[in-house]
């Protein structure tokens, strides 16, 4: 039996539904039944898998500042008032990792979207420079990494770019879109029938093994260990 059920996905299409808190509160015994307590299953059973690919990167199953991401919104800044995600967000970040924007596993499940990540979302300046550079001093490597092998069988790169070649870099660049990049993210799609298999813990840690040539030069970009 694997971690995840129909159940999870179910639950959040009724809390898409009734996003407000009177629902919530009333069905929170099965939030955290059927989303919550599987989720840091999962996360706690990833942990040993994750450290013979990378002793790095970090799977925390606590339930408050662990790799489960709240459920709860930030909206003060937001028009959007409504007090609840409608997916659960799962993120095992490297273990010198400050924020979100440092290289990092990540699984998104929501009905109809759920899909699996590894790479950096919007890096800092200052990462983003030191990546492209890296991609101008070793093409070859970039290319061989990010656009080869099982990783490119495997997996999409985000095509949030820039609009033009980002200041200081080469326009006429042969890589000039990779380049671009806002992100240097290789994502794949799942469907429910996946994450709710037996085997999508197999599954999970398959990819991450998949994405290592691209890690591996992310992390050699920022001067942090794979």
């Amino acid at each position: 039996m694997g971690h995840f059920t129909p159940e999870l996905f179910n639950y959040l299409r009724q809390l898409k539904r009734n996003n407000n808190r009177e629902w919530f509160n009333k069905n929170k015994d099965r939030y955290i039944e059927e989303v919550q307590q599987p989720a840091l299953d999962f996360i706690a059973d990833v942990a040993p898998g994750l450290r013979k690919i990378s002793k790095n990167f970090v799977a925390d199953p606590r339930p408050v500042g662990g790799s489960l991401f709240r459920i709860y919104r930030d909206t003060r800044f937001s028009k959007d008032k409504t007090p609840y995600k409608v997916h659960v967000g799962i993120t095992f970040p490297h273990r010198s990792a400050k924020d979100v924007h440092e290289p990092g596993f990540y699984l998104h499940l929501e009905p109809g979207e759920a899909f699996l990540a590894a790479g950096i979302w919007r890096p800092e300046s200052k990462s983003a420079t030191a990546i492209r550079e890296a991609i101008v001093e070793r093409p070859a490597a970039w290319r061989k990494a990010a656009h080869a092998g099982v990783f490119s069988k495997s997996f999409h790169l985000s095509a949030e770019s820039l609009v033009r070649a980002p200041r200081g870099f080469d326009p006429d660049h042969p890589l000039v879109e990779d380049l671009k990049r806002k992100d240097f993210i290789g994502s794949r799609s799942l469907d429910e029938k996946t994450v709710t298999s037996a085997r999508f813990l197999e599954t999970f840690l398959g990819a991450c093994r998949d994405s290592a040539p691209l890690m591996r030069f992310l992390c050699e970009a920022l001067h942090i260990q794979y």
